[in-house]
Formats: C-alpha cells, sequence, structure tokens
C-alpha cells in the first residue's frame, strides 16, 4: 500500500465466479466476518472493494507458510512446536466463537505461520454467524456440507448450517494429529468414505506414527476428535 507504506495481500475473486451470486456473496459475507475479529492470531481485512467487475480484499501479509506446507516440506512437526501453533490457534478460534462466529473450515492450508513463530487463522469465507437467521447465504444456496472432509465434524458433514463452536474444536483436533503423523486421521477412501469415517470410525493411534508423543497429549488430541459434541472440550480457551 504505498500511502501506507505497508505490504499487504490482495485476494481477489476469481473472474469467471464473479456472475456467481453465491460466490461473491460469500465473498463479502468473509469481509464481514473478518470486520468482526481483531486478534493476533487471526489474519486482519484492512478492506474490500471492487474496480468494475474485479472483487478484491485487502488483507494483513503474512510472510510465511501455511502448516501444511510446513509438513508437506519438514515432515511431522515435533510435539512441543505442535502444541504451540495448537494453542495460538484455540486463542485466535476463541476470539472468533466470543463474537458469535464459527470457522467451519480450520485445515492446515488455513493456518500461516509467520517468521517469527506467530499462527495466524486464514479464511473465513465459510464462517457462520451465530446470530443468523435461517435464511442464511449456506441455506439460500442449498449447501449442506461445507468445510474439508479430511477435518469435517461429524455433525458438520449432515448439517452444516447449525453447527457451533464444537466443530472447530474437532477440526483443529485433525489438524493436530495431521501435524503429529503427517497424514489426516482417515487418509484412505473416496470422499463419501472419509466422511462416514469421521462418523464412525476410531483413527489409528497417532503413537502408531509418534511413539515419542506424550499421552497425554495424545488424548488431549482424542478428545478433541470425539465423535460426540458433548464429549469433545467445550470451548477453545
Amino acid at each position: 500500500h504505498i500511502m501506507m507504506r505497508r505490504r499487504v495481500a490482495i485476494k481477489v475473486l476469481p473472474q469467471k465466479r464473479v456472475e456467481d451470486s453465491s460466490y461473491l456473496a460469500r465473498f463479502q459475507q468473509e469481509a464481514q466476518a473478518a470486520a468482526r475479529l481483531d486478534h493476533k492470531n487471526i489474519v486482519r481485512v484492512y478492506d474490500i472493494d471492487n474496480d468494475m467487475n474485479i472483487h478484491y480484499m485487502v488483507m494483513e501479509f503474512i510472510n510465511g507458510p501455511d502448516l501444511q506446507v510446513v509438513v508437506k516440506d519438514s515432515g511431522p512437526v515435533d510435539c512441543e512446536t505442535a502444541a504451540n501453533y495448537m494453542a495460538q490457534a484455540a486463542e485466535g478460534l476463541e476470539h472468533a466463537h466470543q463474537r458469535g462466529l464459527i470457522h467451519r473450515d480450520i485445515k492446515p492450508a488455513n493456518l500461516l505461520v509467520d517468521e517469527k513463530g506467530v499462527v495466524k487463522i486464514l479464511d473465513m469465507g465459510l464462517a457462520r454467524f451465530m446470530d443468523e437467521d435461517e435464511s442464511s447465504l449456506t441455506v439460500a444456496h442449498d449447501e449442506n456440507v461445507l468445510g474439508t472432509a479430511d477435518y469435517l465434524a461429524p455433525e458438520q458433514a449432515i448439517n452444516s448450517h447449525n453447527v457451533d463452536s464444537r466443530a472447530d474444536i474437532y477440526s483443529l483436533g485433525c489438524t493436530l494429529y495431521y501435524l503429529l503423523t503427517a497424514h489426516p486421521p482417515f487418509p484412505e477412501g473416496t470422499l463419501p468414505q472419509r466422511l462416514l469415517a469421521h462418523q464412525t470410525k476410531k483413527p489409528e493411534s497417532i503413537l502408531k506414527d509418534r511413539p515419542d508423543a506424550p499421552a497425554d497429549f495424545v488424548a488431549l488430541c482424542e478428545k478433541m476428535m470425539t465423535k460426540s459434541a458433548d464429549g469433545r472440550q467445550q470451548t477453545s480457551a
């Protein structure tokens, strides 16, 4: 940004999506969601505008990779670092949840790490406002399953419209599983098979890949991934 003399990131809605009212509305909703939030562990959005049919969002520039890239490039993360990353992400989520927002797409690719090791939650495009009514964007466009299959809470696969903050906790648990093992909890099968596995199967123990992981840390991750929302930690805090 020349006048403000700071580097920013610009997120542009693809041209082929501009005519699609669902995508444009979601792009605008993402900016509205981000406007509610101001936290060190969430990527800040400064502005949204358009130049003719080029719609764009001006965002905080994060100089660093996402956690999916970190694991792909360097392999599983050591336990202490993984715990640090997840604690930061949980703090960011707690801030969002306190302000009435459910992210609904927490996954390694949506958690950036800057050069100082600060984790930043990215992409509020699927966020649900807890105070919105049933005529929400996703209902209006008949989108029942939202999110990413490998990290999707069982209840979110059935109905994405009425999930609460505990769905984000499940997804964060799956993300921690990925950081420790370098693969999601259910890496095999088709999309429907993986969605079903999240509802019916227990993932292989983290200890199979990471015998070095402390038992209480593994138990914490397993609790986050409990099938029933009532069995998980009830808040990100």
